[in-house]
């Protein structure tokens, strides 16, 4: 298997653009005082990312998708990301398996 170079700068680009935001993104933290409402709209940050991914999913498949899409902005609402995201996994797979 051989690496194209203008791949492999592709690849190195990305890396280092994403490492620089989530660097850049602690260090700019630290000069911003976190009140109430700022933490409220940051802690909405992970479930709203969440619902942009599955959204699409939930109006372009079948009522399996959909339904599972559902339970997760649920559990989103109370759950941390990781278990939400089961929650929808093991609801998509427990509706496939019904017949949905």
């Amino acid at each position: 298997m051989t690496l194209d170079l203008n791949t492999l700068i592709a690849i190195l680009t990305m890396a280092a653009a994403t490492v620089f935001t989530r660097v850049s993104g602690l260090v700019l933290i630290r000069h911003i005082e976190i009140d109430e409402r700022r933490r409220t709209a940051i802690e909405a940050i992970p479930p709203a990312v969440l619902m942009a991914v599955i959204a699409p999913t939930a109006f372009a498949t079948g009522w399996a998708e959909t339904l599972a899409c559902a339970a997760t902005a649920i559990a989103a609402r109370r759950l941390p990301m990781l278990a939400s995201v089961v929650v929808g996994v093991a609801t998509v797979a427990l509706l496939r398996a019904a017949g949905l």
